[in-house]
């Protein structure tokens, strides 16, 4: 049996909002009042959005 293996959600985020908009991480974290660290982490698949964070992104769109 395959399994489906979806993307992280860093993904999608950096495909529909950081790159059309051209922004670095550090401008990016700035707009959602996070750390660029914590940012980072999430972009480069090393930790999961929380659900502060999937309000944060929500709120900006």
């Amino acid at each position: 049996m395959l399994m489906h293996n979806p993307p992280h959600p860093s993904e999608i985020i950096r495909e529909l909002c950081i790159e059309p908009l051209e922004l670095t991480v550090t401008d990016a974290a700035k707009a959602l009042g996070v750390s660029r660290n914590t940012l980072s982490k999430v972009l480069n698949g090393h930790a999961n959005v929380s659900p502060e964070m999937a309000i944060r992104l929500f709120v900006s769109i």
